[in-house]
């Protein structure tokens, strides 16, 4: 770890992170200051101020100055310095503010650990190595603050639900070779299809076009029956002079009841992208992924794990509701299970990687007896692992209680892969509070197989 002690704006188990920062990385304090900007005659912050405040606290971010920001809520100030002290588990300690200024509302403004010689804001107190925040004698353990802050919805929407221990075998499957393919390019053109609901296709387009690609975000119209005909008609078209087509993550139709990406496969189904589908697959050595709601559609459509277009039916393996029962948002981590997939030619077994990941519906399900079939396939890329890098059905580590820890499976060739993680959320001076090695290079590695 080479940055500062960072405050940070969202909550994590704070015994996740402490056990990884050195007392050396978290004894230097830093000053953090609030920035304000004067309110107008409707109560509301200056835009001519407030504008100001983003260029200079862009500026200061640009030189490395400023570690950590948020943007103070209902809470106040006291809301967002309990927040961004329960990630890494950093204490904090007020100057003389008074309670009614700690508890009351600034919208508008920023609160933002620095450098010391920072002057931008007012000073509003410094980071500690206890973990604690204290105004004068008085003193809040973050443990104590954090056990409240997440037991008080427990009963309602619970966040440490029991799991019954089990042994899952962390599946091995090594290959330190692939065929690549015929069609050679230097660039290849990835085709990025855009459904209602769909969120991530920036990102992906982005990943690929600093991997050597050309993207292409293609919007699929549904407001009339026309629309999707045109819609069917050119984006069959551009998929068959694109060599890789990856299905980005999202909420298809606001996550449809039944199951999230019914209509991303009735799309696929119809009689042209299926054919389009099948010559890129078949014909042209071409590459297929999908992530989140990209990973159902391409499970339901049988993409993954059969590599092709086929009517799944019970015995199939699919994706379903989290067995916490709600949406899970957080970083979690996976272990590479088989490299057979060119999308993981950069990675090696046992591998263990961070990433983000954001669904309600990721659990794997299939029986056993497909499952164990799949791993000696090499079928199993990837898996969620604890901190040990063991597969686990912890809450904390398997966010979904996917059977055998299942995040991410490919087709017997390896070309179409599906994951839940959503690997493209990742960028230079992203997480860098959060340890760990997020680049699987997976985009790199597909662009590589056209080479």
């Amino acid at each position: 770890l080479t940055v500062p002690p960072t405050l940070v704006s969202f909550a994590v188990t704070t015994d996740t992170i402490q056990n990884v920062l050195s007392p050396e990385f978290k004894a230097a304090g830093h000053p953090v200051r609030l920035l304000t900007a004067p309110l107008n005659e409707a109560g509301l912050p200056d835009i001519a101020a407030l504008k100001k405040n983003f260029t200079a606290l862009s500026n200061l971010m640009r030189q490395g100055k400023i570690y950590a920001a948020y943007t103070p809520g209902y809470g106040g100030i006291a809301e967002a310095v309990m927040k961004m002290c329960f990630g890494n588990g950093i204490g904090f300690q007020y100057a003389d503010i008074p309670y009614d200024e700690i508890f009351g509302y600034q919208y508008g403004a920023f609160l933002f650990e620095c450098d010391a010689d920072v002057q931008l804001g007012s000073l509003l107190g410094n980071t500690t190595v206890e973990a604690e925040i204290m105004h004068g004698n008085e003193r809040l353990s973050l443990d104590s603050l954090l056990a409240i802050y997440e037991g008080k919805l427990e009963p309602v929407y619970p966040c440490n639900i029991e799991q019954k221990p089990r042994d899952i075998p962390a599946f091995t499957y090594k290959t330190n070779s692939y065929t690549a393919s015929a069609c050679k390019i230097a660039r290849p053109r990835v085709l990025i299809p855009v459904f209602p609901g769909t969120n991530c296709e920036y990102d992906t387009a982005k990943a690929f076009e600093a991997a050597g690609a050309d993207a292409e975000c293609f919007v699929i119209r549904n407001l009339s029956a026309d629309d999707i005909a045109q819609s069917v008609e050119g984006f069959s078209a551009r998929m068959r002079s694109s060599q890789i087509v990856f299905v980005p993550g999202g909420f298809s139709a606001g996550d449809e009841p039944d199951g999230s990406g019914k209509f991303i496969t009735a799309f696929f189904r119809s009689a042209a992208v299926r054919e389009a589908v099948d010559d890129l697959l078949q014909k042209r050595d071409g590459l297929m992924a999908g992530i989140c709601n990209g990973f159902q559609a391409l499970i339901k459509l049988g993409l993954v794990p059969y590599g092709k277009i086929i009517d799944t039916d019970a015995d199939s393996p699919t994706l379903t509701f989290n067995t916490i029962a709600r949406h899970q948002s957080r970083i979690v981590r996976v272990r590479v299970a088989s490299n057979k997939s060119p999308w993981l030619a950069a990675t090696q077994p046992d591998e263990v990687y961070s990433v983000a990941i954001s669904h309600g519906e990721g659990r794997f399900l299939a029986s056993d007896a497909v499952i164990h079939a799949l791993a000696e396939n090499g079928q199993i890329a990837t898996q969620y692992v604890d901190l040990s890098g063991k597969p686990t059905t912890d809450v904390h580590f398997n966010p979904n209680d996917s059977a055998f820890a299942v995040e991410g499976i490919c087709s017997p060739d390896g070309r179409v892969f599906g994951k839940m993680g959503h690997t493209e959320r990742w960028g230079s001076g992203l997480y860098k509070n959060i340890p760990g090695e997020f680049d699987m290079h997976l985009f790199e590695s597909a662009v590589a197989y056209f080479k």
